[in-house]
C-alpha cells in the first residue's frame, strides 16, 4: 500500500492512487468534503470527496481511499490532493478523540498511547530512530564490536541511593545504571566495545532531563588514553549530527530545531578544566543552595549540576569538554592521574545553550589497591565486586570509555524542552502507565 510521502510526486498526477490511514483532520463544506489522511509513517495527504457521498465519519477513523492524484497548490502539506472516487470505512472511531490540538501536558502523558499519533510525537520519533541508525553505523565502520550486557545486577556503579531493586529468585539484584562493568570485561576478548541499553536510576527527580528508564549507548576499549576516548566522543556525536541533519532535516524544522546552528558542529569540541569552570562560574556569582537550603557562591569541590552547566554553555556554539574533575566527586572506577594527584582522568561533555550534560567518560581505574581503596571510601563492599576486580588481578590493561544518554542528545537536537518528549513511553518517579 501506498503512503503518503510516495504518492506526492508529479509523475503520479492524472493517475489513480491508493492510501490507507487515519483521518487526520475533517473539513465538511456543502458541496465537498476535505479529509486528511495521515499514514502510517506519519506523512499526510488531502482527499476531496463530494459531500454527499461521505459517510458520517470522525478523527482517527481508519479508511482506504482511491482517487486520482491531482496538483493543487492550495492542498496542504506539499501542493497535492487526491480526488477521490472509492472511500472504505475500516473502523469508525469513538466522537470523542481526547486528543485535540491544544492539550496539558500532563493529558498528553496520560493518553501518551494515542499521543504517539500526533505530528510532533511522529517527527521526533523519527529523529530518534535515525540518530540509533548512525549511532550504529560509525561503530560498524569504525571496528567495534556490538555486545549485549545484562540489565539485571548484583551491584552498583553511579552510586546505591539510585538503585531499584528487584527479587531475583531468592537473593537481592537491581536493574543496572550502567553497562560499563560488563563492557570492560569484554575488551580483552573482544577489544574495542559498545552496547546500547536501558539504564535505571532511581532518582525523585523532576527535572526537564531526567528519566528513570533511558536508552544508554556506552562504549569501552583497550589501550587508550582520555584524548582518545574524547576523540571517538566527538567523532561519533559529529557524524549522528550531520547525518541526521541531512536525513531528517524536515523534521528537525517541524520541530522548529535551530539545524543551521548543528549543521556547523564540527570536530574538535571546547574544552575547558573543572578549575576553569569553576571561575568562570564564580566571575558571575553563580550561587548554588547548601545542604541547608541557603544559597552560596560555587566553589571548587562542588560537583557541577544542571544550573551550573546551563550557565557555562548557554552561549556556547558546540559542545564543551570538561575535564580534570576532583577525583572525590568522581565514581570509584575513575582513574586518578598519576602526575597530579586528586585529579580524575575523565571529562563530561556538555551540550551547547544550556542543554547541559549529554556524555560522560574518561579513564577506569586499573590498579586494584586504588580501587579497592575507592570502593570502601565510597561505602561498596569489594565482597560484591569480586568478577570485577578479577579484571585487574588477571591481565589488566589501561582502558576507557563513556556513556551517552540517547534522550538527551536528542532533546539538544530537536530542541525539546522536556526530555520526557523524547521518549514514546517515557518512565519517571511519578509515572509509569501507560
Amino acid at each position: 500500500m501506498n503512503r503518503a510521502n510516495d504518492i506526492k510526486t508529479p509523475i503520479n498526477v492524472g493517475k489513480e492512487v491508493k492510501i490507507r490511514g487515519w483521518v487526520h483532520r475533517l473539513r465538511k463544506q456543502k458541496e465537498k468534503t476535505f479529509i486528511l489522511i495521515r499514514d502510517d509513517r506519519g506523512g499526510v495527504i488531502q482527499c476531496v470527496f463530494p459531500t454527499q457521498k461521505i459517510v458520517p465519519l470522525t478523527i482517527e477513523s481508519s479508511i482506504e481511499v482511491t482517487g486520482m492524484l491531482a496538483k493543487d497548490d492550495r492542498a496542504p502539506e506539499g501542493g497535492y490532493e487526491i480526488r477521490g472516487s472509492s472511500l472504505i470505512v475500516i473502523n469508525i472511531a469513538d466522537v470523542d478523540f481526547p486528543i485535540g490540538e491544544y492539550q496539558s501536558a500532563e493529558l498528553l502523558l496520560d493518553y501518551r498511547h494515542l499521543t504517539v499519533r500526533t505530528r510532533r510525537m511522529i517527527e521526533i520519533a523519527k529523529i530518534r530512530a535515525t540518530i540509533l541508525k548512525f549511532a550504529r553505523e560509525f561503530f560498524i565502520e569504525d571496528d567495534w564490536m556490538e555486545v549485549t550486557p545484562p540489565i539485571i545486577v548484583k551491584g552498583a556503579v553511579e552510586g546505591g541511593s539510585t538503585l531499584f531493586k528487584l527479587r531475583y529468585f531468592d537473593e537481592e539484584a537491581f536493574l543496572s545504571q550502567s553497562a560499563q562493568l560488563y563492557l570492560e570485561a569484554l575488551i580483552f576478548s573482544l577489544g574495542p566495545v559498545w552496547s546500547l541499553t536501558p539504564s535505571f536510576r532511581a532518582e525523585k527527580s523532576r527535572t526537564v532531563r531526567h528519566l528513570a528508564e533511558f536508552s544508554h549507548l556506552e562504549a569501552e576499549a583497550p589501550g587508550v588514553c582520555l584524548n582518545e576516548i574524547l576523540s571517538v566522543e566527538e567523532r561519533l556525536i559529529s557524524y549522528i549530527i550531520h547525518n541526521t541533519v541531512r536525513e531528517r532535516s524536515d523534521s528537525l524544522n517541524f520541530l522548529k530545531s535551530d539545524v543551521p546552528s548543528i549543521t556547523h558542529i564540527n570536530v574538535p569540541f571546547d574544552r575547558i578544566t573543572y578549575h576553569h569552570a569553576i571561575d568562570t562560574l564564580q566571575s558571575r556569582d553563580f550561587k548554588i543552595l547548601d545542604a541547608r537550603g541557603k544559597k552560596r557562591t560555587i566553589d571548587v569541590g562542588d560537583d557541577l549540576n544542571i544550573d551550573s552547566e546551563r550557565e557555562l554553555t548557554k552561549s556556547a556554539r558546540k559542545p564543551l569538554f570538561v575535564t580534570d574533575y576532583p577525583i572525590q566527586i568522581k565514581p570509584f572506577y575513575v582513574k586518578e592521574d598519576v602526575h597530579r594527584k586528586g585529579v580524575g582522568l575523565s571529562a563530561d561533555l556538555l551540550a551547547p545553550k544550556g542543554f547541559g550534560e549529554i556524555a560522560s567518560g574518561g579513564m577506569r581505574e586499573d590498579d586494584i589497591l586504588s580501587i579497592k581503596k575507592r570502593m570502601k571510601i565510597e561505602g561498596l563492599d569489594p565482597l560484591h565486586y569480586e568478577w570485577y576486580l578479577d579484571l585487574r588481578r588477571f591481565g589488566s590493561v589501561p582502558h576507557g570509555g563513556f556513556g551517552l544518554g540517547i534522550e538527551r542528545l536528542l532533546r539538544w537536537l530537536a530542541n525539546i524542552e522536556d526530555i520526557k518528549d523524547t521518549v514514546l513511553f517515557p518512565r519517571t518517579m511519578s509515572r509509569i502507565i501507560p
